[in-house]
This record gives structure tokens, C-alpha cells and sequence, in this order.
């Protein structure tokens, strides 16, 4: 007989309470567990999507704390008219996220940039001719950009470039801005706004170029970088060669004045890797050099792509010299940091030659064949011993057996304090532009200066 027929012979027909108290554990005990498994479950949820609002509106408030305009209302879509000190009016319209973010107007450089919060600021650029002398621009408004110049790059700038270079002045200082040029595609625009982000990211350091700030309402999509008198170390060095003693910027170099300025950059690199990021652009086309002789490591690009499309092991052999790159990434091996100290150790060839190509005599496609045989970079006439020690533990074919970031520096301090201050090093080989090229491994022009 089932369960159904003995309730049925227990409880009358009319009995409703004993029919209740039957089918209690069925009825209602079991739906009341399933209803507070289900308030259990959820309210972990609420918590959780509590705090995460909670932390954002912090993290808004003090994101408001570190500029200098505030603003009184909260509503979330409003126009702002502003009267400028020389008589200007600039309109702004745009919608306000619905935290306690200001607006910020013109240029100002936050913490951390984000591409939405940023207003249009008109720019007015006079085009410098070849071989002439940037000349003054007119004007644009108030706290923004003045002197504003198209910037002749290092190298020929590839014909798919969308990238602009200007010299400018902002606040009494000369800027580089990188402008988005307005054909630009959705794709082309979200990686250039995607790239000032990155580098805001990564924080200050002095031997890392400053980001002032960034345009990124409306075009043209600006971001503005500190510039560095001497430009990039590569034409640097060039300039330093025998043939350009009695140019109007004479710049000496010593053994004494590599060391510290290799001992920047490897600062700049050690800082990179403790935030978890590979450069893999190490070269003197990528440090930049003020008037000051200070050394500070750019060229970025390849870091915020290999970033932001995590692919294939060799996923920028395309796009660095090859002559650069580390054995492991010949090989189409993963990157890793101690390809940094390989790079690095390429730099300092690079400088203690004024700017020759590695491996010249060899092709690029030959390199890593070259390698595997026991080869190693020649010590060139001008290096000491005391270097060319630092060069070759830099690059050890095996990257485990390569000099660490730490030791690094450590080496390139304890060079600093003996090497030679007074010598001039020099290069009587003029430098054949084209030459250099072949020998460098170039497939097409690249441009240096255009990260």
C-alpha cells in the first residue's frame, strides 16, 4: 500500500489539519529551506556589488582630489560655459558620469587617465618646412597649447601612420604632443586612447618621459608628453661622432657618462619589471635625452600591445629589429625579462660606438644561427674591459645565466665611480645613413620617433 493511501486512511476527508500536518514536511518545510537557500545565496551578491560601488565612488572622489577645478552640481547631463582670463569664451557640452568626477578642462594630468572624462581643447598648428626652423603658431585659448609646430621626425614615418608629432609649449614648458591624426579609424582611435591610459598606468619615474596629460573628448585625440632637448640617444650619438665636434650642440661623450646614463635607464627597466611589464624595445632608438643629459626610457608601443593582444610567443617580431632581440625570441620563444637584459646589453654597444648596428656584418636572418654556434658580440676598439664585461653577461645565450636587473646595476654603479670622465670617445668612420640601415637589419624605413 503507498504512503497516499495510508494518509488517506489516517486523516478524514474533512480532517483538514490532520491532512496538514500530513503533508507538513512536503508542503512547507521543504519550500522554506529552498527560500532561504535562495536568501543565502543572494545576499553574498548584494554585498559584494555593494562594495564594489562603494570602492568606485572612492576611488572618483579621490580621482576628484588631485585637479584643480571643481565643480557644484551633480546632475548628469549639463552644458558649462567658462570665461577665460584674455577675454576668450570656450563651450563645452557633455554628459557627467553619474559619480562625483569634476570636469576637467583643457589639460590636466590625473593619476590615472580616463579617455571619457577629457574635454576638447582647439589646436592651431603652422606646418614647419623642411630644413627650416619651426615657427611660432598662433595662439590657442587660454590654459592650453601655444608655439605649436609640426615635429620632422628622426626617420621616414611609415605612408599607414596616423600618428602626428608637434612641438609645443604648455605652462611655460615645451611639450611633445602625439596628435590622432582625424582619419583615424574606431580601432585606431580606442589603441591611442587605450596607450595614454597604459602609460598613465604605469606611474611617474624620473627616467621615464612624464605624461602631462591627454585630449580625449573630441578630436583631434592628443597626448602630451614632456620633451626631452636631445630627442632620441640613437641621432644622439651620431651627432657625437668625430665629424660633428664643432656643431652648434656639441655633445661629448665619455666612458664615465655611459655608465650613468645606462645606469638610468636600467633603473627605468627595473621599474617596468617590478610592475610586471616586459619592454622588449630596449635600444637607443627608444631612450630619449634631455638637455640636462638625462637618459629616460621610451618607446613603449610594443609593451602595450603585447599587453593588450597576448598572442604567439614571437608576436613582435614584426615590428622590433630583430639585431635587438634575444635568442628566445629569435627562436619564436616567449619573452621574458631577462630578454630585457639582453637588449640592454645591445644598448650599451650601441653607445660605446656612437650609434653603430649590431651584428653589421652579419644579416638579420643569419643571426640567430650565428648565435647558436658559441658567437658572441665583438668587443669594439673604444670599450673597456670593465664594459665589455657588463656587455657580454648581458648577453649569455642562456637567459637563466644572464646578469640580473639588481646585479645590473649594481656593476653599472661600481663602473660609474672608476670609469674615465675626461676622454672623449670618438669614431673616425663617418656615418652613411643608408649603410647603416643594411646593416641594422631595416626591411623598410621606420620611424624612431613615432612610438
Amino acid at each position: 500500500m503507498t504512503s497516499n493511501s495510508t494518509n488517506d486512511d489516517l486523516c478524514a476527508a474533512n480532517d483538514t489539519l490532520c491532512i496538514v500536518r500530513e503533508y507538513e514536511q512536503a508542503v512547507i518545510i521543504v519550500p522554506t529551506l529552498l527560500l532561504l537557500a535562495f536568501v543565502v545565496t543572494l545576499l553574498p551578491m548584494c554585498v559584494l556589488r555593494y562594495c564594489a560601488e562603494r570602492r568606485r565612488r572612492k576611488a572618483a572622489q579621490r580621482y576628484q582630489g588631485t585637479s584643480h577645478r571643481h565643480t557644484n552640481g551633480h546632475s548628469h547631463e549639463h552644458n558649462q560655459r567658462h570665461n577665460h582670463e584674455n577675454g576668450h569664451r570656450h563651450t563645452h557640452e557633455h554628459n557627467q558620469r553619474h559619480s562625483h568626477r569634476h570636469n576637467l578642462q583643457g589639460i590636466d594630468a590625473p593619476p590615472g587617465i580616463d579617455p571619457l572624462a577629457h574635454e576638447e581643447l582647439p589646436m592651431t598648428v603652422q606646418q614647419a618646412r623642411p630644413n627650416m626652423r619651426p615657427t611660432p603658431a598662433a595662439q590657442t585659448q587660454h590654459g592650453g597649447f601655444s608655439q605649436v609646430a609640426a615635429l620632422t621626425p628622426s626617420f621616414f614615418v611609415p605612408q599607414n601612420n596616423t600618428v602626428g608629432l608637434y612641438r609645443a609649449r604648455m605652462d611655460n614648458k615645451d611639450v611633445i604632443l602625439r596628435v590622432l591624426k582625424e582619419s583615424a579609424n574606431s580601432e585606431e582611435k580606442q589603441h591611442f586612447l587605450g596607450f595614454a591610459s597604459f602609460v598613465s598606468e604605469l606611474g611617474p619615474h624620473p627616467f621615464i618621459p612624464t605624461l602631462l596629460g591627454a585630449v580625449s573628448l573630441q578630436p583631434p585625440l592628443i597626448m602630451v608628453v614632456e620633451e626631452l632637448h636631445h630627442r632620441d640617444l640613437l641621432g644622439f650619438l651620431w651627432r657625437c661622432r668625430q665629424d660633428n665636434v664643432s656643431s652648434e650642440n656639441p655633445c661629448d661623450m665619455t666612458e664615465k657618462r655611459i655608465f650613468t646614463m645606462a645606469g638610468q635607464v636600467a633603473s627605468a627597466l627595473e621599474y617596468l619589471h617590478a610592475q610586471r611589464c616586459i619592454h622588449g624595445n630596449v635600444g637607443a632608438r627608444s631612450v630619449l635625452v634631455g638637455a640636462d643629459m638625462t637618459a629616460k626610457l621610451w618607446g613603449l608601443g610594443p609593451s602595450y600591445r603585447r599587453r593588450t593582444q597576448a598572442g604567439s610567443p614571437g608576436e613582435v617580431d614584426d615590428m622590433e629589429l630583430r639585431k635587438w632581440q634575444a635568442p628566445e625570441m629569435l627562436a619564436g620563444r616567449p619573452i621574458s625579462q631577462r630578454s630585457d637584459i639582453w637588449s640592454f646589453g645591445i644598448l650599451l654597444y650601441e653607445m660605446v660606438t656612437l650609434g653603430d648596428p649590431p651584428f653589421a656584418q652579419l644579416m638579420a636572418t643569419e643571426l640567430l644561427q650565428y648565435l647558436q654556434r658559441g658567437k658572441y658580440l665583438k668587443r669594439p676598439v673604444t670599450c673597456s674591459n670593465s664594459l665589455y664585461s657588463i656587455i657580454r653577461s648581458c648577453t649569455n645565450w642562456n637567459p637563466q645565466q644572464r646578469v640580473s636587473m639588481s646585479e645590473l646595476i649594481r656593476k653599472l654603479q661600481a663602473g660609474e665611480r672608476s670609469a674615465n670622465g675626461t676622454t672623449v670617445l670618438r669614431v673616425t668612420e663617418p656615418l652613411v645613413f643608408e649603410k647603416y640601415l643594411r646593416e641594422a637589419g631595416y626591411g623598410e624605413a621606420y620611424n624612431y620617433a613615432v612610438l
